[in-house]
C-alpha cells in the first residue's frame, strides 16, 4: 500500500477489483472539466501538507498549488505540518511563508512524528476553508486534477439534486488513471492491497481506497475524521468506510500517481503489517 494511493497493475490500466469500472450510483465521473460558477470562484480553499524530510518537494508543489489556483480564478491557503523533519523541511517553509505571506501560508510545527491523522487534523484546526484538499507534498498529486475535483464536487446529480458529492477521491482505478515510476513488486503490492479492501470492505463503489489526494466539504472531514482509530496506510480506507456509513455521497477523479524524484518512500515491511491489520480490524467492526 502506498500512503498515497493504490497504482495500476500496468501503468495507466486499471487493477483488478471487486468493484466494476462503471461507477455505482454514489461515485460521480470526473472526466470533464465545467466551467466553476462565481459563488465557487469565492470559496476559500485549504490544502493540507504533512512533510516528513520534504525540503527539496516543498517549493515545487507549493508553486504548482499556486499556478493551478491561480489560472482557476480559486481562493487557496496552504497548510503546512511538519512533525520536526531532520532535512530543515521547517526552515525551507519558513522561506516559502515570507515569499507566500502567513495568510496564504500557514505552518504547523510539530515535536516529532505524531502520525498522519493527527496531521490531518492539526491541520485542519489551524485551516480557514470552506473546503479541504488532502495531499502529499512529495510531488506524487499533481495540482492540475484539483479542478476537475471541484467540478465533480459541484454537478447536480440528474437523479437527485438535493444530494452533491461530499468527498472527491484521486484514483487509478478507473479508465484515464494511471501510475509512473513504480517497479512490478511496488505495484503489485499496491493493487493487492487495493483489491484486498474493495473486496472485505463496503465504500459504496469507491474504487481507490487508499489513496490520500481527496477533496472534502469541510463539514463532511469535521464529522469523519474523529471517528477514524486506523493508523498508517489502514487510515484512507478507514476514512472511505465511515463516510460511507455516514450516508456521505463519495465522486471519483481518474489521476495519475508519479512516484517521488526527491527522497525515500515511507513504504517498508512494518507498514504493511500494519496495514494488514488495520484492514482485518475495519473488516471485523465495520
Amino acid at each position: 500500500p502506498d500512503n498515497d494511493a493504490s497504482a495500476n497493475c500496468e501503468d495507466h490500466q486499471t487493477c483488478p477489483s471487486s468493484s466494476s469500472s462503471s461507477s455505482s450510483s454514489s461515485i460521480g465521473s470526473g472526466s470533464d472539466n465545467s466551467t466553476i460558477t462565481t459563488n465557487i470562484n469565492k470559496m476559500l480553499y485549504s490544502i493540507i501538507l504533512p512533510t516528513y524530510n520534504e525540503r527539496d518537494n516543498l517549493p515545487l508543489i507549493t508553486q504548482f498549488i499556486h499556478d493551478t489556483f491561480t489560472q482557476s480564478a480559486l481562493t487557496y491557503e496552504i497548510i503546512v505540518v511538519d512533525d520536526s523533519s531532520p532535512d530543515n523541511t521547517l526552515e525551507v517553509a519558513k522561506s516559502l511563508q515570507k515569499i507566500f505571506t502567513e495568510k496564504r501560508f500557514v505552518i504547523v510545527s510539530r515535536p516529532g512524528k505524531l502520525g498522519l491523522g493527527s496531521a490531518y487534523s492539526a491541520g485542519l484546526k489551524a485551516s480557514s476553508g470552506d473546503r479541504v484538499i488532502l495531499m502529499d507534498a512529495d510531488l506524487s498529486h499533481h495540482p492540475k486534477f484539483i479542478p476537475q475535483m471541484i467540478s465533480v464536487m459541484d454537478k447536480d446529480d440528474k437523479n437527485n439534486k438535493s444530494k452533491k458529492v461530499d468527498i472527491v477521491s484521486g484514483t487509478r482505478y478507473r479508465p484515464a488513471g494511471g501510475v509512473a515510476g513504480w517497479d512490478t513488486f511496488r505495484k503489485l503490492t499496491s493493487c493487492g492491497a487495493n483489491f484486498l479492501a474493495t473486496f472485505l470492505l463496503s465504500t459504496g463503489g469507491a474504487s481507490d481506497l487508499t489513496g490520500s489526494f481527496r477533496l472534502y466539504e469541510r463539514a463532511a472531514l469535521e464529522e469523519i475524521l474523529p471517528r477514524v482509530q486506523s493508523k498508517g496506510y489502514a487510515f484512507q480506507m478507514e476514512i472511505l468506510v465511515r463516510a460511507h456509513k455516514a450516508g456521505l455521497k463519495i465522486g471519483e477523479v481518474p489521476i495519475t500517481f508519479v512516484d517521488r524524484i526527491y527522497g525515500e518512500s515511507k513504504l517498508g515491511a512494518n507498514e504493511i503489517v500494519m496495514y494488514l491489520k488495520g484492514l482485518l480490524t475495519l473488516f471485523l467492526t465495520t
